[in-house]
C-alpha cells in the first residue's frame, strides 16, 4: 500500500505546505490537525533552513521566525511523531539537500520513517543528483519525490519514469510565492508525465485563491498550496488554526 497514492484516489488532491515550528512547534500540531479537518490530502511540512533558494519572501520569513524560535530538526521529528497518531493523512518533508546531508542523509531518512513521514521533497537536487537520497529513501520505504520544472522539457519523460509518490510541477519560473496569473503550459507539462509513467501529478507554485486551485486541478490530479497558508500562520500566529482550516475547506471545494 503506498499512502501517498492512495491519497489521490479519492479526486483532486489539496496538498497545502506549511513551515515547521512557525510560530512554535504546538501551533505546527494544531495546523496539522486544522488542515487534515478542512479537506487535505497530504500535507508537506517544510523543514526550515537558513538559505531557502527556492522560497520566495513569505516562506523565507517563516523560515526566520521558525529557526529565531529554536526549532531543530530534532525538535521536528519528535513533533511529528506525537501528531502522527492524531491523523491519518500522509506527511512529507520538504526541505533543501544541506538540512539532510549536515544532519546524516541516512540518519535523517531513517528517523523521518521512524517519524511517521511517508515522503521527502528536495527542491534543490537535480534529476541528476537525486540518486544518493533516493536510494536511502527506497531502503526506508519514503517516497522521495521528484520535481519537474517549465524548463524540464525533454527530462521531463526522464524523470517521470523514475519518480516516486507523485510529480510536484512547477507552474512558473523563479521561487514560490503567489501569483496574480499562471501563464505556463501546465497540461503540456502533465501529458508528458502522464505519457510516460502512470503517476499522480500535482501542481504548485504560485497558487492561492480557490479559483486558480480550480483552474490548475484541470489539468493535474492535486494542487500544492504554500505562501497562502503560511501567509495566514504569519498574520494570525498561535491562533492561525481557524483562518487555516477555513481557507483550506475553501480549496477543497473549489477543487472537488
Amino acid at each position: 500500500m503506498n499512502k501517498i497514492r492512495d491519497a489521490f484516489s479519492g479526486g483532486k488532491a489539496f496538498i497545502p505546505f506549511i513551515t515547521c515550528g512557525d510560530p512554535d512547534l504546538e501551533t505546527t500540531k494544531e495546523l496539522i490537525k486544522a488542515l487534515e479537518k478542512g479537506g487535505a490530502d497530504i500535507i508537506e511540512l517544510g523543514i526550515p533552513f537558513s538559505d531557502p533558494t527556492a522560497e520566495g519572501p513569505v516562506i523565507q520569513e517563516a523560515n526566520m521566525r521558525a529557526l529565531k524560535g529554536g526549532v531543530t530538526t530534532d525538535r521536528i521529528f519528535e513533533m511529528v511523531s506525537e501528531i502522527r497518531g492524531e491523523v491519518s493523512v500522509p506527511l512529507v518533508f520538504m526541505t533543501y539537500a544541506n538540512v539532510v546531508f549536515s544532519y546524516g542523509t541516512e540518519r535523517f531518512i531513517k528517523k523521518a520513517k521512524e517519524a511517521g513521514i511517508c515522503g521527502l521533497i528536495l527542491p534543490d537536487v537535480p534529476y541528476e543528483e537525486k540518486e544518493e537520497f533516493a536510494s536511502v529513501c527506497e531502503k526506508y520505504d519514503i517516497d522521495f519525490i521528484s520535481l519537474i520544472a517549465p524548463t524540464s522539457h525533454d527530462r521531463i519523460r526522464m524523470i517521470a519514469k523514475e519518480a516516486r509518490g507523485f510529480v510536484y510541477c512547477v507552474s512558473s519560473l523563479g521561487v514560490t510565492g503567489e501569483r496574480s496569473k499562471i501563464t505556463t503550459d501546465i497540461g503540456a507539462m502533465t501529458r508528458l508525465v502522464k505519457e510516460s509513467a502512470d503517476i499522480p501529478c500535482a501542481i504548485g507554485f504560485g497558487i492561492s485563491t480557490p479559483g486558480q486551485a480550480r483552474d490548475m486541478a484541470r489539468y493535474a490530479d492535486g494542487v500544492i498550496i504554500g505562501s497562502a497558508i503560511v501567509r495566514l500562520v504569519g498574520l494570525y500566529g498561535k491562533q492561525s488554526a481557524g483562518a487555516v482550516r477555513e481557507y483550506a475547506k475553501s480549496i477543497k471545494s473549489a477543487i472537488r
